[in-house]
């Protein structure tokens, strides 16, 4: 059984990792906000000849000052029929609507094997001391940035052996030397590694995981709940999201960079095997009871449950799953919004990989056990595609995977824009960037949000 000094103790572990990792992520942030914020327009960026990338940078003969205009920035991936990446586009080739309305252009940065060819903004001029030696500038762009996020509130005990594995391919794919990444767990693995270049650090963070989430039996025997599921479940389910969407507020202060987030999770259901939990309640053994004595027996009480009242009871737990649903999406909006305010894209990973059939100790109907996979595997690709990352679920083929993960973020343009709608109130805002080439085809975010004020982001 789970205590609540258990609790505390993964919160004051929560606190501990977004205050650490603030601190190290404030000292890789390039300058200002990443995303969408009102300030003056940068400097003309300085673009690489045209033997490096192609006419990237639009020429510009007169400086022009912009004041309260909203620079939006995102992350596209442009590959042929193929599927090559596509290093010499240019801006004459893409547009950008953003709520059907075209846009313009105001810059465009490649970064082509995890290097970056051109800058948005000249880089700061290098001050020299008279007694301290001249200073050296850190050039930081020619790695990437992860976040290795594992939610081990939402790992089975009995799935530590399989996700230590995932992990270690992951490190040996995905992170190479010259990556920036920080590692995070959201319980009581208390993996808590700052930002560094250090790759046998993840090693040491791999031996650390252990799963802390409710098997299908725990969940069935132990966790009561009322129409919208158990209360414990979105208790862990915020404080996961609230952990990554403090870590992605601090990814804000990055510019002109990929930030990858990986997320290892077993994903989330808040209302998950309804009606076998409500068997196996007081109220269920009872109305079980009832039930079945109400066939032979004369007394008033039994005659008064029919099985109509047992069917409005399914009724009304069926919309208590509707509200479970409707709060699960709301929680995954929030994250999604903070993701695309950073530029930040979530790649799911679900280490349970091909789900082929339920553990051998499973003993309740096959149809609820299907839903309950299907609602944690859509809840992770949802969360993927709403920030332009990609879902591995119900797959085996991890080190294939993180190839493909690999790739998209070595190989990719930042697009810069200034919207043309000053109305603060219109937050989220749909876009669409399309290519005009044969044969070739870009993967962006369809949608991003203007920041809330500092005391309104507070509340959340």
């Amino acid at each position: 059984m789970r205590t609540a000094s258990r609790f505390g103790r993964v919160t004051v572990l929560w606190a501990g990792a977004v205050a650490a990792l603030a601190l190290v992520v404030s000292g890789v942030a390039g300058v200002g906000a990443q995303g969408p914020a009102d300030r003056p327009a940068p400097p003309p960026p300085q673009g690489p000849t045209p033997e490096d990338v192609g006419r990237i940078s639009p020429a510009v003969d007169t400086p022009i000052f912009r004041s309260g205009v909203t620079l939006v920035t995102t992350d596209v991936i442009a590959r042929d029929e193929n599927g090559q990446f596509i290093p010499d586009l240019t801006l004459d080739e893409i547009a950008v609507f953003e709520d059907d309305q075209p846009q313009e252009i105001a810059s465009l940065v490649l970064v082509h094997g995890g290097r970056v060819y051109n800058q948005l903004l000249p880089p700061a001029p290098v001050q020299e001391g008279i007694v301290l030696p001249p200073s050296r500038p850190v050039n930081d762009t020619a790695g990437r940035i992860f976040i290795l996020f594992i939610d081990d509130l939402h790992l089975q005990t009995s799935l530590t052996p399989k996700v230590r594995q995932v992990f270690e391919t992951l490190a040996e794919t995905l992170i190479h030397e010259g990556d920036l990444f920080g590692i995070v767990s959201s319980g009581p693995s208390a993996i808590n590694v700052q930002m560094t270049y250090d790759r046998s650090l993840l090693y040491s963070a791999m031996s650390k995981i252990t799963g802390d989430g409710f098997s299908n039996q725990e969940m069935i025997q132990q966790l009561a709940g009322g129409p919208g599921g158990p209360s414990e479940l979105r208790w862990r389910t915020h404080k996961a999201f609230k952990l990554a969407r403090d870590i992605v507020r601090n990814l804000e202060e990055v510019e002109n960079r990929r930030k990858a987030f990986i997320y290892l999770s077993s994903g989330y259901d808040f209302n998950p095997f309804e009606y076998e939990r409500f068997r196996n309640s007081p109220v269920g053994r009872a109305m079980a009871d009832i039930q079945g004595a109400a066939g032979g027996a004369n007394d008033s009480f039994y005659r008064g449950i029919t099985d109509r009242d047992i069917d409005m009871f399914n009724v009304n737990e069926r919309q208590g799953t509707v509200f479970a649903d409707t709060d699960l999406a709301l929680e995954l909006k929030q994250l999604a919004l903070a993701a695309n305010r950073a530029n930040a894209s979530f790649y799911t990973i679900d280490p349970r990989g091909l789900v082929a059939g339920p553990d051998i100790g499973y003993d309740v109907p096959l149809r609820e056990w299907r839903d309950h996979v299907f609602q944690t595997q859509n809840s992770l690709r949802l969360l993927s595609e709403l920030t332009g990352g990609m879902a591995v679920v119900n797959r085996n083929d991890f080190k294939d995977a993180f190839e493909e993960i690999d790739a998209e973020t070595s190989d990719y343009y930042v697009l810069g824009f200034y919207s043309s709608n000053p109305d603060q109130s219109f937050r989220t805002r749909r876009l669409r960037i399309e290519v005009n080439r044969d044969g070739a085809s870009l993967r962006h975010r369809t949608h991003y949000s203007i920041p809330l004020e500092p005391e309104q982001s507070d509340l959340q």
